[in-house]
């Protein structure tokens, strides 16, 4: 969830664990194509736009403000008959084949958004069906269809199937679920970075530490989507075992190495090749969301208030999808996203696309809806890049970023 989480789609399918890592220019400011009616986002929308226009809607939903229709058709008109979502369909009059890359991120990314707008089901169905047919035999899902399963496609799939209403553990193949293959991917307990997850294991099947997976497989483990509350208050998370109870213990585990990884400074950096490490804003957001979900919110505060006072910049430059993390990290530790660090992200997101049609503030809908019920009662009447990519050394190609340094992540 990292803006996050869409891989590189031009890399996907040549990038290996160990390689070196090709550079891959950003999209430019000024699109090569159109921005099409209804899209969240001035860049250019190639390698993100499905992955951008999800998770606006997504946040747009969170926070009580109903979407635009055109914003909404943009998105249900990019799916293939299959079922499948590309990162982009320029000509959406075109029928998808084989040469257009479908993806499972943008797909699952896709389900997550229309499961939670509603009367989505057709699409949503196609989707998910599509999804069940490229799983993977350890469990899990790549990037591509038959690519090598991911911490982060694995666990955006996940939450996409419990947004469906699936449940996760129950969706096989060769005997393996979801958990099967977050559970390869945790480092063992008691070795440096016990508890967090590999994006992928390398050509000799080592797993290196990463923070975008292991926020993105804390959800997972978890069941959990983009949008989720704090889960139950607990103690400061520990790595408790050399092989955690699958998938609670996977996602104790890593909340524990990240909530290691952001007490001194309160964010993550990236690590990108040649380059001096720097915040990570968009993988902080996501170890916000990922601590919250696993009840390690006093473990949480300190990153979401760096990102309140230091993520202003960032999200301006990055875009839609940018705001959306910033809104589930605000969202999962119960924060009030209309006054983040002085800024409303909820104005700001509605700013980058169609206008809203309806975009009153979720506590004053609550505070109407309590004072109706009252009324009602007494009166005897019953009646939610700049683009870029960021190929993080070591782990192959993550996810595209759509204004992140970082979600997830196209």
């Amino acid at each position: 969830m990292n803006i996050r989480r869409s891989a590189a789609a031009l890399a996907a399918a040549t990038v290996v664990l160990g390689a070196a890592v090709p550079a891959v220019a950003a999209p430019s400011p000024t699109p090569s194509v159109a921005i099409p009616d209804g899209l969240y986002g001035t860049t250019d929308p190639t390698y993100d736009g499905v992955w951008r226009q999800s998770l606006a809607l997504l946040a747009q939903r969170t926070t009580g403000v109903t979407p635009a229709d055109r914003a909404v058709a943009w998105l249900t008109g990019q799916q293939c008959a299959t079922g499948a979502f590309a990162a982009f369909r320029a000509d959406t009059a075109k029928a998808c084949d084989a040469k257009l890359m479908v993806d499972t991120n943008s797909t699952a990314a896709a389900v997550q958004a229309l499961a939670a707008l509603g009367g989505h089901q057709a699409e949503t169905d196609k989707a998910v069906t599509w999804l069940k047919s490229v799983q993977n035999a350890d469990g899990g899902w790549g990037y591509t269809p038959g690519g090598a399963s991911d911490a982060n496609s694995t666990s955006v799939v996940t939450g996409a199937l419990a947004a469906a209403g699936q449940q996760p553990a129950q969706v096989t193949k060769a005997g393996k679920s979801p958990y099967d293959a977050l559970a390869a991917l945790s480092l063992p307990c008691g070795k440096a970075d016990g508890g967090a997850f590999a994006y992928q294991p390398d050509k000799k099947g080592g797993l290196a530490a990463n923070a975008d997976a292991t926020a993105a497989g804390v959800l997972g483990a978890l069941g959990k989507g983009f949008v989720t509350t704090a889960g139950r208050t607990s103690a400061a998370p520990a790595c408790a075992s050399a092989t955690p109870d699958a998938p609670n213990g996977l996602a104790r585990n890593g909340a524990a190495h990240l909530a290691a990884a952001v007490r001194d400074s309160g964010y993550l950096k990236s690590a990108l090749p040649g380059a001096e490490d720097q915040p990570d804003y968009g993988n902080t957001a996501d170890a916000v969301v990922a601590l919250a979900a696993q009840g390690a919110t006093a473990q949480a505060k300190k990153p979401l208030a760096w990102l309140e006072q230091s993520s202003a910049a960032w999200a301006k430059q990055s875009g839609p999808a940018a705001y959306a993390q910033l809104i589930f990290a605000a969202h999962a530790m119960g924060a009030d996203p209309r006054r983040f660090g002085g800024a409303d992200l909820v104005a700001q997101l509605g700013a980058t696309g169609p206008t809203p049609q309806a975009a009153a503030k979720a506590t004053g809908q609550a505070a109407d809806a309590d004072a109706d019920k009252k009324d009602d009662s007494d009166s005897g009447y019953g009646v939610w890049w700049t683009v870029g990519v960021f190929l993080v050394a070591g782990i192959g190609i993550g996810f595209l970023i759509s204004g992140r340094g970082g979600k997830r992540q196209p």
